[in-house]
């Protein structure tokens, strides 16, 4: 089951949409849809979830906590829309685009994809753009 919460006044367009993509994600893993929260929010509550539970003194635009048993995925994933509005403006693409990347980023760390490495980061580059390409909003 995939949820979507707010902590601040942000409305994701398509919702179900966006629900099935994901779903259709992590099947093309070869995994199943567990329970997956996203939570957006802005950048201070983020940047206080990173100092008290990673303890890293840093803005960034997604924290996820894994909660995956086997090829069930499931977690907690938390994004920062200012970070992405950001992030969208710096990469020139849209909002839209840069906050689907972000979202499937933590999808793809619990599918078992890093992002440490230099070769791993270009992997993880990789599988972002071939999942975005899997995103199709139907036009009336």
């Amino acid at each position: 089951m995939i949820e979507f919460n707010f902590e601040i006044d942000f409305t994701l367009n398509n919702p179900l949409t966006h629900k099935e993509w994901i779903d259709k994600v992590i099947l093309s893993e070869e995994c199943l849809t567990g329970e997956i929260n996203y939570i957006f929010c802005d950048d201070e509550y983020l940047y206080n979830i990173n100092t008290e539970f990673l303890d890293h003194d840093t803005y960034t635009d997604i924290i996820s906590f894994d909660y995956t048993e086997g090829n069930i995925i499931s977690g907690d994933i938390f994004i920062s829309v200012d970070r992405v509005k950001e992030n969208a403006l710096t990469y020139q693409t849209s909002f839209e685009n840069e906050l689907r990347r972000v979202m499937i980023h933590g999808i793809l760390h619990y599918c078992g994809y890093k992002d440490k490495s230099t070769e791993e980061s270009q992997l993880m580059r990789e599988k972002e753009d071939e999942k975005l390409l899997l995103f199709h909003v139907e036009q009336n």
